[in-house]
This record gives structure tokens, C-alpha cells and sequence, in this order.
């Protein structure tokens, strides 16, 4: 496969800096723009030199795992497996804390050349403020490794944290990549699709508890109420059922060009998936793949998937950076994490350009206030005029297969509660929206919560089968 240009201009620069003796390089390339086939040419070209023996990867998933696995040896022409004679391995983050010091005994004996995929995953400039995957990069990769290359598509992290083998400059405290190659060179390069995202409100909203009963006019306004929770408008029906129904409508009309395409929604906990699942069932008559951390083999689920015809996946955790399936061009934000790097990382699942014939690419999501600011910032980076973000008005009528009427009519009752779960009366739109501003409302205490929920589930390592410890890589000594 030839090389797009950014790839072959930071494979030059990385070799470039190594040869000069620098160990460390950091690129930046927006997710979907092909850092894996960048990666794994460079490190046959390191291969080839003979400037290193043993080649390392590290990912957030062994999805993403496996999907280096596959290209280092396409491109190399070598196994991958960490059986003797292998050129070295694809492991997962959370193998880090399991390594013995036979397997660290590698970095002694040879030259290893460490791929680190979405980096910002590994925190910390020295052991103090180091997260376990961080710890073990600093102990036993950062000074013994030959070379290491770092990959981020978000190169930040929520909880403020410095990214292992990173430098931060000064006074704004940005970090410093080697190579940057953004979404808007992506785009001008015909890298990346051109995104669409739509917001959708409603104007007319009425929550009712024992002392008073209240109405509002958009989400930002009704997330300002102390009772309701943004967790409740995303499991709300009524919510779910409408931005399917517009999410449906456009991916079957991206099908009469693109057979094979598909859609992806983001839930926020199983049981949400399971019941937008059911949702789409008795409502759409559309079946969907459900893939979570609780299944025995969650990589197999997306694999199959990727070259199925099934319309829609539905994810907790799994499909939210660095997973392909090209096929992807619809995305359905559900999730109650609110953080622009896990955002940027759904949208990028859908922005990869392929070789159909239509390539749209449109995000739906619920009008709240941090998630369009996000919006707003990834309209800046299209280097051209376009209207990425537009709001879509809730209905009455949602104009469904099964001709459902009166979709703004769920109501959740808090009466006599001691829950959080308000009753909500969600009623028609008024023909005129305006938009909401932004909320200067301080999320830091939300988006720690929610950065730590996610990190929680990625660092799950119980479920997985196909994670198993046993490495294979004793050979190599």
C-alpha cells in the first residue's frame, strides 16, 4: 500500500531525529488519519537499517492490538506471535503490570524498538504522578528502549495529567510533538471526512416533583436543575428513540450508495446498551450487535462485525479509539462521559475515508453544553467554511417504521422518590430554535468522575480472555 504523504514526511523526520540521537519521538495525527500503517513502515524500515532487533507495541485494546499485530507483519514480512523467531509482539496496557523481569531482560540484551499507540493513556513526567501503565514506562522503557515512537489522535488528557514520555511547552503548557498532522490537513489531504454533527434539543420540557412542576426550554437550561441528571436525558426513551430515528433515516440512505455501511452507537453502561438494543427492536425492527467489557470475546464480536452487513454496533467502552471498521459512517453520541478527548476519539471512528462512493459522516448527540463546545472546536479545524454543527428539533412524530406517535410525551415521575429521576414532559417543538450558549458552569468535578469511570473500564482485564498473560516472549531471550 502506498504511503499518503504524512506518513512518508514524519517516517523521514522520526529516522531522521533517531539517526541524530534523539530516542524519543512523539507524532500527532488526528484519529482515522492511518497511524498504524505509518508506524509499522517505520519500524521495517528500522528493520531493514538494522538499527534495532525487537520491535514492541503497546495499545489501549486488543482489538487495536491485533489490528498492529496484522500490520507490522503485512509490512514486515515477519511473525508478530513472540515465539522464537518472531520479531517481537502486539500487547495490550494492561499487560504492562504483568510483565516479569524476564520479559524487561529484553531491553538489556537488545535493541528494542517500542511503539506506544494513543500514548495519552500512560501518565507521568517521573514516578510520583505516574498511573500504573505510566510507572512501568518510566522504570523500565524510558531509558533502555533504542527508540520509541509515540501515537496520539487527542494529545491531552482530562485529568490534566502529563503524558508519559512527553515535554510541555511554556507558558500555555501544550504539549510538544515531533510531527502534527491534524484533522484539517487530514481533510484538505481527502484523508478524513468532512464531519456533520447535529445537536439535538427540545424546546419544551416540563419536569414535575412533589413541590413544584417546571418547564424549560433546551437541555443546557434543564441540565441547570439540580434534579436532573444528563444521565437521565441520555436513558430517557423518548431521547433514545428520536435520535436513532434521525440516525436510521440517514444511514439508510447513505446504504442505497454504500451497501455495506454502518452505524455506531456509544452507550454509557450495558444495561443502557441492552435497552437501546430493545429499543431498536421493538420500535425499528432493526437487529444490532451489542459489544461490552462483560463478553467472553469482545474482539471477535468487532471483528465479525467489521465485514458484516449488520446496520449498527452498539459499544460500552470497546469502539471508542483506534478500532477500524471503515465501514462506519453514522454515530449515535450516548455516553455519559463528557470529555473532548473520548469525543474526539468516537468521531474520529466514522471520519476514515474508504472507496465508496459516498462519504458522509454524521454524529448525532444530545444539545448538551460540553459536548458542544467540542462541537464547535472541531468546526474550527475544517479548513474551510462549513457548517459542521446544526441543531435538529425534537417532534412529536419522529415519522418512525412503525408510525409511533407522540415521542415527546415520556415522562419520568420523581413524585415520592428519593431517586434523582424527575418527570419529564418532553412536548412539540416551537417552529423557531435558538441557540444556546455555552455554560460557564464549572463539569471539573464530572469529568474526573467520568474520566475515572473510563479508565476503569479500559483497564478491565477479567473478561477478557484473549488478553491472557501469558505472553510468549521468554523465547526472544
Amino acid at each position: 500500500m502506498k504511503l499518503r504523504l504524512w506518513q512518508a514526511e514524519c517516517i523521514n523526520l522520526a529516522l531522521t531525529q533517531y539517526q541524530s540521537g534523539n530516542s524519543h519521538f512523539l507524532a500527532l495525527a488526528t484519529p482515522g488519519a492511518g497511524k498504524t500503517l505509518m508506524a509499522s513502515e517505520l519500524a521495517n524500515q528500522l528493520l531493514k537499517n538494522n538499527m534495532v532487533d525487537v520491535i514492541i507495541c503497546f495499545s489501549p485494546s486488543s482489538i487495536v492490538s491485533q489490528d498492529f499485530k496484522e500490520s507490522l507483519q503485512l509490512k514486515t514480512n515477519e511473525r508478530f506471535d513472540g515465539l522464537i523467531g518472531a520479531k517481537g509482539r502486539a500487547l495490550t496496557y494492561q499487560s504492562l503490570q504483568y510483565l516479569d523481569v524476564h520479559f524487561w531482560q529484553l531491553f538489556e540484551r537488545y535493541r528494542v524498538f517500542v511503539i506506544f499507540d494513543e500514548i495519552h493513556h500512560c501518565a507521568g513526567s517521573n514516578i510520583a504522578n505516574a498511573n500504573a501503565w505510566g510507572e512501568q514506562i518510566i522504570l523500565n522503557i524510558q531509558n533502555k528502549a533504542q527508540y520509541t515512537l509515540a501515537l496520539t489522535g487527542t494529545p491531552w488528557r482530562s485529568d490534566a495529567a502529563p503524558i508519559v514520555l512527553s515535554s510541555y511547552q511554556q507558558p500555555n503548557n501544550k504539549i510538544a510533538c515531533d510531527y502534527v498532522y491534524g484533522l484539517s490537513e487530514a481533510i484538505g489531504d481527502n484523508v478524513c471526512r468532512v464531519p456533520q454533527i447535529v445537536a439535538v434539543d427540545n424546546s419544551h420540557i416540563t419536569v414535575v416533583d412533589d413541590v413544584e412542576t417546571k418547564t424549560f426550554n433546551c437541555f443546557k437550561a434543564l441540565l441547570n436543575y439540580s434534579g436532573v441528571s444528563y444521565q437521565e436525558i441520555i436513558e430517557n426513551e423518548a431521547v433514545i428513540k428520536y435520535i436513532i430515528s434521525s440516525a436510521q433515516k440517514k444511514l439508510i440512505s447513505f446504504r442505497l450508495k454504500n451497501p455495506d455501511a454502518a452505524g455506531l452507537i456509544v452507550a454509557s453502561s450495558v444495561e443502557h446498551a441492552h435497552q437501546i438494543s430493545m429499543l431498536m427492536r421493538t420500535h425499528f425492527d432493526e437487529d444490532s450487535t451489542v459489544v461490552t467489557y462483560r463478553e467472553n470475546e469482545p474482539t471477535s464480536i468487532i471483528q465479525q462485525f467489521r465485514y458484516a452487513q449488520t446496520k449498527w454496533i452498539i459499544s460500552v467502552g470497546m469502539i471508542s479509539e483506534g478500532t477500524n471498521i471503515p465501514r462506519l459512517q453514522v454515530c449515535c453520541h450516548l455516553t455519559n462521559i463528557k470529555t473532548e478527548m473520548h469525543y474526539r476519539q468516537i468521531l474520529g471512528r466514522i471520519l476514515r475515508v474508504t472507496n465508496s462512493k459516498n462519504q458522509e459522516a454524521i454524529m448525532y448527540m444530545p444539545a448538551e453544553p460540553k459536548l458542544l463546545e467540542y462541537a464547535y472546536r472541531v468546526n474550527q479545524d475544517v479548513p474551510f467554511e462549513a457548517d459542521v454543527v446544526k441543531f435538529e428539533k425534537m417532534k412529536a412524530t419522529a415519522e418512525e417504521p412503525t408510525e409511533d406517535e407522540g415521542l415527546s410525551e415520556m415522562t419520568f415521575n420523581k413524585k415520592n422518590k428519593k431517586t434523582s429521576k424527575a418527570q419529564f414532559d418532553f412536548d412539540n417543538f416551537a417552529d423557531f430554535f435558538e441557540q444556546p450558549a455555552m455554560s460557564n458552569r464549572s463539569e471539573a468535578t464530572e469529568e474526573h468522575f467520568l474520566t475515572d469511570a473510563y479508565e476503569r473500564i479500559i483497564n478491565i482485564s477479567g473478561r477478557f480472555q484473549q488478553e491472557a498473560i501469558a505472553l510468549g516472549l521468554s523465547e526472544l531471550r
